[in-house]
């Protein structure tokens, strides 16, 4: 079993982040109620190269916070924990404090 995926070519792999379904005093929120579908980047791959050979590096880097599409990406489960590998034009943005 593989303990670590690297991306190939552009690609970007991210862990969802779980918002809380209940408030600190334990009210129960709706599903609804996350705001953002966000991850966190776990890894990237190197990026692609142009017509002229060039490097184009991905945008983001290990660590970013990362808007996801609504739907897309690929399932990728890695011991215990799932994962999801998207392309990285396919990102939205990169979400900052």
């Amino acid at each position: 079993m593989a303990k670590r995926l690297i991306p190939a070519f552009n690609r970007v792999l991210v862990e969802k982040i779980v918002t809380p379904s209940k408030t600190a005093a334990g009210i129960l929120l709706p599903e609804k109620s996350s705001k953002l579908n966000s991850a966190k980047v776990v890894a990237v791959g190197p990026g692609l190269r142009n017509e002229q050979g060039n490097h184009i590096p991905p945008a983001v880097k290990e660590g970013d916070t990362v808007l996801l599409p609504e739907y897309g990406g690929t399932q990728v489960k890695l011991g215990e924990k799932e994962f999801q590998l998207f392309r990285d034009e396919d990102l939205l943005g990169i979400l900052h404090d």
